[in-house]
């Protein structure tokens, strides 16, 4: 959907942008990455041509945006800043239209997607449709100025560190209604961000700058795995590695299907089954599947009464589809070793243990 061919800016007295060639696929969310003063924010900027190149192209769905009227380039953009500008004199509703409306589209129709945008990023209509921007928090305002650019329905987002002066609670919560909002929508973004947790939380594929130059284009997980030098393996951290738990899904992680009993099953049987299985304890699960409990084989051995009598309540559980970093956080904070691991329904479908995310992870380096 976007692709950059050797795209440079040239200042009086500085190179801002080098060279620098990449491509983004239909849908996905570029995050631009690195200190201040790099050239992504100017990347950026010359995509919807607010600063024109020096050399090189960009192409957008196949087109030089070059031999496009700005006007036409720029109405299939969405653009957010960190600087919201909302107009202080209108409603959230024709806040949210201000393009539609410029464009002619038919009001009602904008409206209704103007109250759908706010469902969806948990701003109800009813409530916020009607209220003036010094009524909403800097959050709610920031949410606001993401679906603004939604609303004319670009097919390419560019986002510049739109989130980054809101508060960390907050900042959480936003980047997850975008996500889910992204989810839906499958807009192609780029977003520009100095932080590389928002990186690794939200792109689909990471593109690292020094000095104007692109050093490293990659996914977020290869991007922390195998850094491209020195500068790169800096920039993301010596905490690399645990950076990567929440890439790495607790179904990804998981032994799946392993051995379970259920409430009437005598002791022996779990004993048994853990002997075979070298375990120190076994899920017990109700008469569909679902984790109830769980015995351990130093309560088992030697007993031959049922399960039911000799149970211990499930401390807590993870969710398939959470990430290894949700899952060590819940080890920690429980004092555990190992999670049972259920689906939405709570159907237990395996197991995951500190040693095994250990070994996971460090697969990684040793097949290098």
């Amino acid at each position: 959907m976007i692709r950059l061919e050797n795209l440079s800016k040239h200042f009086a007295s500085s190179i801002a942008v080098d060279g620098v060639s990449m491509e983004v696929a239909e849908g996905e969310v570029c995050v631009l990455l690195g200190p201040s003063g790099c050239g992504k924010t100017t990347t950026m900027k010359m995509i919807n041509r607010l600063i024109e190149p020096s050399s090189g192209k960009v192409f957008i769905d196949g087109r030089d945006t070059s031999s496009v009227d700005v006007v036409e380039l720029r109405r299939s953009i969405g653009y957010v800043i960190q600087q919201i500008g909302l107009f202080p004199n209108k409603t959230i509703e024709d806040n949210i239209c201000i393009v539609p409306d410029l464009l002619g589209k038919d009001r009602k129709a904008s409206r209704r997607r103007a109250a759908e945008l706010l469902e969806m990023v948990n701003l109800d209509p009813a409530i916020f449709s009607k209220r003036y921007p010094k009524e909403l928090s800097g959050g709610q305002q920031q949410r606001v100025g993401v679906i603004r650019a939604l609303a004319a329905d670009p097919p390419v987002l560019l986002m510049d560190e739109p989130f980054g002066a809101i508060d960390p609670i907050n900042r959480e919560v936003i980047q997850d209604e975008f996500m889910k909002l992204q989810a839906s929508l499958k807009k192609t973004v780029i977003f520009v961000s100095h932080d590389i947790d928002e990186a690794v939380k939200m792109a689909s594929n990471v593109a690292i700058f020094r000095s104007g130059k692109l050093v490293q284009y990659d996914t977020p997980d290869n991007l922390l795995a195998h850094p491209a030098d020195s500068f790169v393996a800096d920039f993301v951290g010596t905490d690399r590695t645990l950076k990567r738990l929440r890439l790495i899904s607790v179904r990804d992680a998981m032994t799946a299907d392993p051995p379970r009993v259920r409430a009437e099953d005598p002791a022996e049987l779990a004993t048994a089954l853990m002997r075979e299985h070298d375990h120190a304890s076994i899920v017990m699960v109700g008469p569909r599947g679902r984790a109830r409990g769980y015995v351990r084989r130093d309560t088992t051995e030697g007993r031959a009464e049922p399960i039911s009598e000799l149970f211990e309540k499930l401390p807590c559980m993870i969710n398939v589809n959470d990430n290894l970093r949700n899952a060590v956080s819940m080890m920690f904070t429980n004092d555990l070793s190992w999670l049972p691991c259920v689906d939405d329904d709570g159907f237990y479908k395996g197991y995951i243990t500190q040693q095994g995310i250990t070994h996971l992870l460090g697969a990684t380096y040793r097949d290098i």
